[in-house]
């Protein structure tokens, strides 16, 4: 016990810190540091949505730094190929005249790659990001090979310009653990970034963790916290609420959803609730904590009808409903 609280004591210290360091980089996005945390924690990718020009790609390049992570970038574009981000095998003269193949790896293998723009590049390319993401490996060139551990996609979509674009499909979609929305900020912060990034020298984070063995203790601590049955039985009723066929189903679900979050949602949900508890130094899962992250981790598990997307709802309108009905649980 006392080993436990020793580490969970180096925990709390360090991930303060590090909070710190991101956010004398990430000015006025303090919701948006904390869900990326917290999916980062869970052991889960991210799928950053925000126009051109919030911080997103600052973001991930000072988790990198804080974290003491190997970082990578990617643009994906159109052209982009999948041995472009995986990598491929290079045929060249070896000693003794021979010639073999040579692996050269892409640039996704990293601990932390940023996929800016992900919507952007064809399915073909996104499929094989996928596997990247699902089993934390990649097969090319008649091999498999493990990525580094540990391994997070922290990808970027612009919700504005859909010309060129490819849509990601529901299956990939259902990889990323939080969808996070990077929202605009307002005129006080709009002028602290202005100060912050006009001067003679940018912020720079510093490196707080000790790299890819203490955020995978980090991990580790996560999957340790407890989840009461009472609270695992009411997030499991929650995704399935989700569904229209629900018997419990709120209105707005059963008005405007075609489908419902699948089983990764409520692993979502308990892994997010899981990191947010640990964040605040306790260990065992809320209700409170379910809330939170209810949001980020189903937002885009739930697929609207043809009448929500005309009527210009979205998937945080209907999970309103659903947040409502876990208040009246938390307050009975």
């Amino acid at each position: 016990m006392a080993a436990l609280e020793e580490r969970l004591e180096r925990f709390r210290e360090r991930f303060a810190r590090a909070r710190r360091e991101i956010e004398r980089v990430v000015v006025g996005q303090p919701q948006v540091v904390s869900e990326v945390l917290w999916a980062l924690l869970a052991g889960g990718h991210v799928l950053l949505e925000g126009v051109p020009g919030l911080g997103k790609t600052a973001l991930v390049r000072a988790l990198g730094r804080v974290l003491g992570l190997r970082f990578s970038r990617i643009q994906f574009t159109p052209d982009l190929m999948p041995g472009d981000l995986l990598g491929t095998s290079i045929l060249e003269e070896q000693p003794g005249g021979r010639r073999g193949w040579r692996w050269e790896p892409g640039p996704i293998w990293a601990n932390l790659v940023l996929a800016d723009e992900v919507n952007r590049a064809t399915p073909k390319t996104q499929s094989a990001l996928l596997e990247a993401m699902a089993e934390r490996q990649v097969t090319a060139g008649g091999a498999t090979r493990p990525l580094p551990r540990p391994f997070f996609v922290l990808a970027t979509q612009n919700p504005l310009e859909m010309e060129g674009t490819y849509a990601l499909p529901e299956a990939q979609l259902d990889r990323f653990l939080f969808k996070v929305l990077v929202p605009y900020p307002d005129e006080a912060t709009l002028a602290e970034i202005a100060r912050l990034t006009t001067g003679l020298a940018e912020p720079v984070p510093e490196p707080v963790v000790g790299g890819e063995a203490e955020v995978l203790e980090w991990l580790e601590l996560t999957r340790g916290v407890l989840v009461a049955d009472e609270v695992l039985a009411q997030a499991a009723r929650l995704v399935a609420m989700t569904h229209p066929q629900h018997p419990e189903a709120p209105e707005a679900v059963r008005r405007f959803v075609r489908y419902g979050a699948s089983p990764r949602g409520l692993q979502a949900l308990l892994l997010g609730a899981k990191a947010r508890a640990l964040a605040a130094g306790r260990l065992n899962v809320s209700y409170e904590d379910l809330a939170a992250v209810l949001r980020p981790a189903l937002r885009h598990r739930v697929l609207l009808n043809f009448e929500g997307e005309a009527a210009g709802v979205d998937a945080d309108t209907v999970l309103e409903e659903l947040a409502a009905v876990l208040e009246e649980q938390a307050h009975a």
